[in-house]
């Protein structure tokens, strides 16, 4: 078997999780076969059962590392900024970034999720991500003085969420712009609104 990308140099492992990112993300986690993926790496189907044991390991992986990669671009460049209020904002325009990617087919928790039934690997993975996201803007809330920062995290988890979707379905490149626009109005309320400003 020939790896039909150039990451033939790679590891048996990271070619597998190279091809699956790839397919699952371009067309599905249930829609792609295993065989497909196993081709694209370019690797004997004994390989993906002795790295990852199942299919379900293997997109188990491919969503751990794409929830890490989102999370480390995020921090990355929130380090660039110095208030909590700029943060949160921050994290809307890392958000419309991602939106600007070659490649880009929306969020790939929502993706996986919506062919997934309950309880599945993808539904634990897609939580662990969720809690991350909530957690950060509950922690920049905080810091920003947001007399409920629980409150206000749940609401930009919606905007962050809406905007990915409006993104893939109504291919609005801007719709992270929007979001971060909503969001200044949210922060305005929740902050400057405790203070009686």
């Amino acid at each position: 078997m020939t790896p039909t990308s150039t990451t033939d140099r790679l590891p048996a492992r990271e070619r597998l999780l190279a091809a699956a990112d790839e397919l699952f993300y371009g067309e599905g986690v249930h829609t792609v076969g295993i065989d497909r993926v196993i081709e694209r790496a370019g690797v004997a189907k004994a390989t993906l059962y002795s790295s990852f044991g199942s299919k379900d390991g293997l997109i188990r992986e491919y969503l751990l590392r794409r929830h890490l990669a989102r999370k480390e671009r995020i921090l990355t460049r929130l380090a660039t900024f110095d208030t909590p209020r700029e943060r949160i904002l921050g994290v809307f325009e890392v958000l419309g970034e991602s939106f600007a990617l070659p490649g880009f087919h929306g969020c790939a928790f929502v993706n996986a999720s919506a062919e997934s039934p309950p309880g599945s690997t993808v539904e634990e993975v897609s939580d662990q991500a969720r809690a991350w996201i909530r957690s950060l803007f509950v922690e920049l809330g905080e810091a920003a003085g947001a007399a409920d920062p629980d409150a206000l995290a749940r609401q930009l988890q919606m905007l962050y969420d809406g905007a990915a979707v409006a993104a893939r379905m109504d291919r609005d490149l801007d719709a992270a712009a929007g979001a971060r626009a909503t969001a200044v109005q949210l922060l305005d309320a929740a902050i400057d609104g405790e203070r009686g400003v």
